[in-house]
């Protein structure tokens, strides 16, 4: 089969003909349809996240937003048959014994195994799963169109849940990206008053036909004066790896408003002690989701009340991605089609 692997860490992926991965016992055996490019990807390639850097395995091969089909399962899988299309995130697996998992935070389980990290991925032809975390795609969705739902569409949906983002509620999106124009769409869904900030007219313009009451330039200091004006934000979720997105991010927020981190910059983020006093602010982290989180997800894109923008590339062409995605160059979602099969 066609797999990209990560040989070592760099810039660069080696797309190369390697052995059909085998299932064991309790996983399945999936054909890829569609593979999604987060920019967690990148970040593993080029090991710049010590934290991932420590755990990525040798000759990986990653991707994380998978879809495809089970042509095969082991002995002991009794939840999916051979034919069942199903999608693979970022848990390859979990513990459910740990605080955590028996907490329902499974994706903070302290044995966690992860997708495209620990273990290999999507960017191949073929791939093994755990059958417990291979999760049903509705019928109503593409392959393309259900693959970034599997980490971008997941993660926006914990944040503005972890957030507390119900309706009538202000809330400002910072970035509308491949994260941010899903977070623009489900806030939207739960009846939120959606603002959103870019530097990027393009994008604010997609994110004003995705639902957004109003599109405003985050970098532009009269436009911040008019969001502060309205009393500020009830929550704001920022999207962006910038930390001067989180700077501006805070400054908007109401008295009592919260601050969800989601975008990861490479430097600390500050805010002075009385700052956050002051407006009683709450700063709240989101990491991934859980299962029940991303069948939630998979229900709301099956209602037709979100859909990922995406484009499609082949398996051969992801060092060019990779390349798009550095100079900040991609709308929505890039994903990749492996195999014999396409956009759908």
């Amino acid at each position: 089969m066609q797999a990209a692997i990560l040989h070592g860490f760099g810039p660069t992926l080696s797309v190369e003909d390697v052995p059909r991965p085998t299932p064991k016992a309790d996983e399945v055996l999936i054909e890829v349809e569609a593979c999604g490019v987060c920019h967690s990807d990148l970040h593993v390639a080029e090991g710049d996240q010590p934290m991932l850097k420590a755990v990525t395995k040798a000759n990986l091969i990653p991707g994380h937003e998978v879809v495809g089909r089970v042509v095969e399962k082991g002995a002991q899988v009794t939840n999916l048959a051979v034919g069942d299309r199903v999608g693979v995130a970022w848990n390859h697996a979990t513990c459910g014994e740990c605080e955590p998992c028996r907490e329902g935070r499974e994706n903070l389980c302290r044995k966690a195994v992860i997708t495209g990290v620990m273990v290999d991925g999507g960017y191949a032809d073929f791939m093994v799963a755990r059958a417990s975390h291979a999760l049903p795609i509705p019928d109503s969705l593409s392959p393309v169109e259900a693959a970034p739902l599997f980490c971008a569409g997941l993660t926006v949906y914990r944040a503005l849940k972890n957030a507390g983002v119900g309706a009538g509620q202000r809330v400002a999106i910072f970035g509308v990206g491949g994260l941010g124009h899903l977070a623009v769409q489900i806030a939207n869904a739960w009846g939120a008053e959606v603002i959103a900030l870019d530097v990027d007219t393009s994008k604010l313009a997609l994110a004003k036909e995705l639902g957004a009451a109003r599109t405003l330039n985050a970098a532009d200091a009269e436009d911040i004066k008019s969001l502060r004006k309205l009393g500020g934000v009830h929550v704001a979720v920022v999207t962006s790896a910038s930390k001067a997105a989180y700077d501006t991010a805070f400054k908007c927020l109401r008295p009592g408003g919260t601050l969800s981190v989601v975008g990861l910059p490479s430097e600390p983020l500050t805010f002075a002690a009385l700052g956050l006093v002051g407006i009683e602010a709450r700063v709240v982290g989101s990491s991934v989701g859980t299962r029940d989180d991303m069948r939630a997800v998979l229900q709301l894109a099956a209602k037709g009340k979100l859909r990922c923008h995406t484009e499609t590339q082949p398996l051969d062409q992801v060092n060019a991605v990779f390349e798009r995605m550095r100079r900040g160059q991609i709308r929505g979602r890039v994903v990749l089609t492996c195999g014999h099969h396409h956009a759908g």
